[in-house]
């Protein structure tokens, strides 16, 4: 047994991992983006990255990948508003990536101060890349 197969226990999920386009995904609307960089990081995970869309409808996703032993694991969050909780303090590897969705998206990570890290004077929050704003 692999130690990606451990991680839904670990996480108290019941849920498969479900293998889609190279990325083993744990789908399950229990999710904690916290308890899952907790027990990432215990397994000695690398956070690779985390991508946001903004949703047609209101809201945005974001999907958390990490590898373990060369295996790429995703786990998705559809924010109703524009919030989650931040991971840095867990995983630093996540510092960057925050700040930059915090820039581009306007996306509010709780737990910590993102100081900007692309916008210039006088640039808007949010306005590179939200719909509403373009």
């Amino acid at each position: 047994m692999s130690a990606i197969d451990n991680i839904p226990q670990k996480l108290g999920i019941s849920d498969p991992w479900v293998q889609q386009g190279g990325v083993y995904w744990l789908v399950s609307n229990s999710l904690n983006i916290r308890a899952i960089a907790a027990v990432m990081g215990e397994c000695h995970a690398r956070l690779v990255t985390i991508t946001a869309f903004q949703l047609p409808e209101q809201g945005f996703r974001l999907d958390y990948h990490w590898d373990l032993e060369g295996k790429l694991m995703g786990f998705s969050f559809q924010l109703a508003g524009n919030s989650i909780e931040s991971i840095y303090d867990l995983c630093e590897a996540a510092d960057w990536i925050e700040r930059e969705i915090h820039d581009h998206y306007a996306v509010e990570f709780l737990g910590r101060e993102c100081e900007p890290l692309l916008l210039r004077t006088g640039d808007t929050l949010g306005a590179n890349l939200r719909e509403e704003t373009k």
